[in-house]
């Protein structure tokens, strides 16, 4: 019996945000990556949808629209910085994934009729992104081997993400520290509050190193312009608050997802 033709979807999912100009930086990033994926594949359907705010945009939206096109495969794409997130196991929760951890997701299951749902995983220390950053440091560098950096994310207290957390962004900072040859990578989160405090026992332990703060953060707002820098206080260091987006390196890795996914797919019969 000839199996069922493969009629991939691809649903990207982030946070949302009431800032049009937040909603509008994704939007730019999900349709360059389906073009690209388009240009290597054939018309496949690629939908941006947000956990909250944005309405009419949400998931079950996304889900909707897409099992009105006739998908039989959906790829269910994280955008979010790591897989320490609980927005992220809320999500997968929802779709019928097993949780992370011990704790109950916060979302009613979602609605997806036939459809047979892949989950994909956030942005961990994947190496698009740890270049994309890595470019950014090195803006602020001047003599790498006497310069450290502090990479800041925004963290979870919950057990399970919280070392989520922590081992994403210590890997992150690792690529960034062999990548740039500086001196040497720490990490600290705002969820614990341990900004300041990391700073400042790095500006202590090697007064004569510069630390350059390099956030972690998908889009620029209200964490890398407000409160970062008061967490941060008088502390000295370098930063400059961008965030991974508009740059083209979020739909590269977008594609790349969703073009590793369909090919493994294929690989397997569909």
């Amino acid at each position: 019996m000839d199996r069922e033709p493969l009629r991939p979807g691809i649903l990207v999912i982030s946070h949302g945000s009431r800032d049009p100009g937040w909603v509008a930086l994704v939007d730019e990033a999900v349709a360059a990556a389906a073009q690209t994926i388009t240009q290597a594949t054939g018309p496949v359907p690629v939908l941006s949808s947000f956990l909250e705010i944005v309405e009419g945009r949400l998931i079950q939206d996304g889900i909707d629209e897409l099992l009105a096109l006739g998908v039989s495969d959906l790829f269910v794409l994280p955008l979010f910085v790591s897989s320490g997130s609980t927005h992220v196991d809320d999500i997968m929760q929802a779709f019928g994934q097993p949780p992370a951890g011990l704790r109950e997701g916060e979302l009613e299951p979602l609605r997806t009729g036939e459809a047979r749902i892949h989950p994909g995983v956030p942005i961990d220390d994947e190496p698009e992104i740890a270049e994309l950053l890595l470019r950014q440091a090195r803006e602020l560098s001047r003599d790498p081997a006497r310069e450290a950096l502090l990479v800041v994310g925004h963290g979870s207290i919950e057990p399970v993400f919280h070392e989520r957390w922590r081992s994403s962004l210590q890997r992150l900072g690792e690529r960034l520290r062999e990548g740039g040859g500086f001196a040497r990578a720490e990490t600290a989160m705002l969820l614990p509050d341990e900004a300041a405090d990391r700073l400042r026992e790095m500006r202590s332990r090697r007064p004569e190193e510069t630390v350059i703060v390099v956030p972690a953060f998908l889009s620029q707002g209200f964490f890398t312009s407000t409160v970062i820098p008061s967490r941060l206080g008088e502390l000295e260091y370098e930063y400059d608050g961008r965030a991974m987006l508009p740059d083209a390196a979020v739909p590269r890795w977008l594609a790349r997802q969703a073009l590793q996914w369909m090919q493994r797919m294929r690989q397997a019969g569909g």
